[in-house]
């Protein structure tokens, strides 16, 4: 079941797109937002990269093998910008199929909610922007 705080938008940002913001504060800590995703297997996620959908999914990595699946965040969750000065972060539910996004500090109502795509610059990958 998808859940979000109340009060958050998107709205279109100077340099990124849209993206999600807030119109009332939220605390570090508090749960943004549950997001259902869904799973799209190693070959839907090398089909993505031709499409548009390349820069709005998520590795969801549950196994051990070298094929890495996909998820596609459902809610706000696939506008979520990117930072290297995060305010939020996403945590992966994998029994729940869904994507938790966490204030890791206060946010200011007008504020953009922005995660860190490449989990500190220890991500297995380059990001492509």
């Amino acid at each position: 079941m998808s859940s979000q705080i109340p009060g958050l938008y998107i709205m279109e940002t100077e340099t990124k797109g849209r993206g999600v913001f807030t119109s009332v504060p939220i605390s570090k800590g508090d749960l943004i937002e549950s997001a259902p995703i869904i799973v799209l297997d190693d070959k839907d996620r090398q089909a993505i990269h031709k499409t548009h959908l390349h820069d709005y999914y998520f590795l969801w990595e549950q196994g051990d093998d070298e094929e890495y699946e996909a998820a596609i965040a459902l809610g706000y969750g696939s506008l979520y910008n990117h930072s290297k000065e995060p305010n939020a972060e996403f945590i992966p539910v994998f029994n729940e199929y869904v994507i938790e996004f966490v204030a890791i500090r206060d946010i200011e109502a007008g504020e953009e909610i922005l995660i860190e795509y490449d989990e500190g610059g220890h991500a297995s990958f380059e990001l492509w922007f």
